[in-house]
């Protein structure tokens, strides 16, 4: 039990003296109506902060009860700035016989992953090159602007128009990769500088929202690969995935999908809506987004969240007038062809982006939680895919998806010198640390 004077907390109010608690008592405290949370030894109490919580309330709802000490290391780039927002809600201290870490955690592995984490930040792996990401910003606009230099030279004839579909698709996902660099605040010392371009790019160049994306994102690398907290894995019973939901699903009887044929309609995920029409968004998407809403505009429907995105919902807008005014097959070459002249991008990187998304992922163990120390939870969830500059390139660099997780905030190009180190500390505590060739990845998706 918690020892001392009276507590303070979300009224703001300071405490009359330090209380102590136990492990066993911070994590009764783990409710939607009552949440705790540790952050090196110091114990504060984010149930009424939480829906205040700019990355969202889910994200820091998944680690109550538990020590988020490494959570809020990896998310935050300035730590210190947070602190302010953290001290009213303060309410005490782990007890001094109490240990750092919850439920028995291995304290030295933990101890030398934060030693790893201070060396990087020694080696300025942290520190972002403008050069690099200039070139990378710059690639995708010159690909953008070729694409409307043959549109005016060429016309839109169906040569131009397949080739173009293949320039626009590169540079939709190599805009992809660059909005999840910004949404990780990795690229801009300062976090709203990444915010304010991170909508642009998500907004303007991939007609997707930064809140959704937030919502989502940020609670996926918080628990990778958990069901209920991880919204990747949640599939809304149109897949099972892992070891233990398909038995889960079998004991109850569950059985919206013939889910022993997932492997053969989960090509259908990437499917352009509706059946090849050129609306450029594909079922996946718009299935997570309608169907796991979080609780902010939709990404394609509201252009207000995507920062005023005047590109990509005439294209939808027109797209779904052809798909209801029949006969709809004749309509689909005209609507191809009005696209590119309406300057819409198309967006057929869907494919692009789910293999590279879940070759990391997916294969791995999906399971529910197990309250691993941040290491050993991330790299449960994670495998790397062997390097190369197509590979980098390909992927976004995600490729280091490992050393993306451990480091969120870090930026990509320096994924390749933290390898070691990371290598070195997985070796020296048995855990495994995986890596395979690119094509082996994605034939392990379907297996």
């Amino acid at each position: 039990m918690g020892k001392g004077g009276d507590q303070g907390g979300d009224s703001g109010e300071p405490a009359a003296q330090i209380r102590f608690y136990t492990w066993e008592e911070i994590q009764k405290h783990n409710l939607r109506t009552d949440k705790w949370l540790v952050i090196e030894r110091k114990v504060y109490n984010v149930t009424k902060w939480a829906k205040r919580h700019p990355g969202g309330q889910r994200v820091i709802s998944h680690c109550a009860g538990e020590d988020a000490t490494d959570a809020f290391q990896a998310f935050h780039i300035n730590p210190t700035l947070v602190q302010k927002f953290l001290k009213p809600l303060l309410i005490g201290e782990l007890a001094p016989g109490e240990p750092s870490q919850d439920r028995d955690k291995n304290s030295q592995l933990v101890e030398d992953f934060r030693t790893l984490r201070k060396t990087a930040e020694d080696m300025n792996l942290f520190r972002a090159s403008p050069l690099f990401f200039s070139c990378y910003l710059g690639h995708i606009i010159v690909m953008e602007v070729l694409a409307w230099l043959m549109i005016s030279y060429f016309g839109t004839g169906w040569i131009t128009t397949l080739i173009l579909a293949c320039i626009l698709t590169t540079s939709q996902a190599q805009a992809g990769w660059l909005q999840h660099d910004f949404g990780h605040l990795s690229v801009f010392k300062k976090s709203s500088w990444n915010h304010i371009v991170h909508k642009f790019v998500i907004g303007h160049l991939k007609g997707a929202s930064a809140n959704w994306w937030n919502h989502r994102h940020f609670q996926h690398h918080a628990k990778p690969n958990i069901f209920q907290k991880d919204p990747d894995v949640n599939m809304l019973h149109i897949f099972v995935l892992g070891d233990t939901q398909p038995v889960e699903y079998g004991k109850k009887k569950l059985k919206y999908l013939p889910y022993n044929h997932q492997h053969e309609y989960f090509f259908l995920s990437e499917i352009p809506l509706p059946f090849l029409i050129p609306c450029s968004h594909t079922l996946l998407i718009p299935l997570w987004s309608w169907l796991d809403p979080p609780r902010v505009p939709h990404p394609t429907l509201f252009p207000a969240d995507c920062g005023g995105n005047s590109v990509h919902a005439p294209s939808l807008k027109s797209s779904w007038k052809t798909y209801y005014n029949q006969p709809i097959i004749p309509k689909i070459f005209e609507e191809i062809q009005s696209a590119i002249k309406k300057k819409a991008k198309l967006q057929n990187w869907s494919h692009w982006f789910v293999w590279v998304t879940q070759m990391n992922h997916i294969p791995m163990e999906i399971d529910s939680e197990k309250h691993r120390d941040w290491l050993s939870s991330q790299m449960a969830a994670t495998c790397n895919i062997e390097q190369s500059f197509f590979n980098d390139w390909f992927t976004g660099h995600l490729n280091f998806q490992i050393e993306h997780h451990l480091f969120p905030t870090m930026p990509r190009h320096n994924f390749w010198k933290v390898k070691p180190l990371v290598k070195s500390l997985c070796a020296k505590y048995g855990v495994h640390y995986e890596e395979k060739p690119l094509g082996k990845a994605f034939v392990d998706i379907v297996g």
